[in-house]
């Protein structure tokens, strides 16, 4: 009998996401490194978890998520206007640029610089693949 991926599952698998144009997000057979997780550990969302469950060892599925499903709608609220002179040159403001930005705690936050005006930068917050609706692919490895 075939284990079912199930709550508590401990999972390997290949994914990959793409977006709706065919293009490659994010996959881990580009290293072939598969994800090990438990099911419920946070490593995922509700949304994709549920997107597995019942599927078995050997199994292959595509699932096409909406942006509310996947990545979560793109926030207004997260989306700032710096000054320049927050950046140095080793750190430039350069549109389509990835920037890490210290948190007070400590931790980094990764912001995209969707534009450069004058000595106003804006810096969006939001997951890369906000508002994007995205196919989701996995092959399941094993399941325990």
């Amino acid at each position: 009998m075939t284990t079912q991926i199930k709550a508590g599952s401990e999972v390997v698998m290949h994914f990959s996401i793409k977006l709706e144009d065919g293009t490659a997000a994010e996959s881990t057979k580009v290293a072939n490194k598969p994800a090990k997780f438990v099911m419920g550990d946070g490593s995922l969302t509700k949304s994709f978890e549920d997107c597995l469950l019942g599927l078995t060892e050997g199994q292959q599925q595509s699932f096409k998520l909406a942006p509310e499903d996947a990545f979560g709608l793109s926030n207004p609220d997260n989306i700032y206007h710096l000054d320049r002179s927050k950046f140095s040159s080793d750190t430039p403001a350069e549109e389509g640029s990835i920037v890490a930005f210290a948190q007070p705690d400590g931790s980094e936050l990764p912001g995209i610089i969707r534009s450069v005006a004058g000595d106003s930068v804006t810096v969006d917050f939001n997951h890369p693949l906000a508002g994007l609706t995205v196919e989701f692919d996995v092959e399941i490895l094993s399941v325990n």
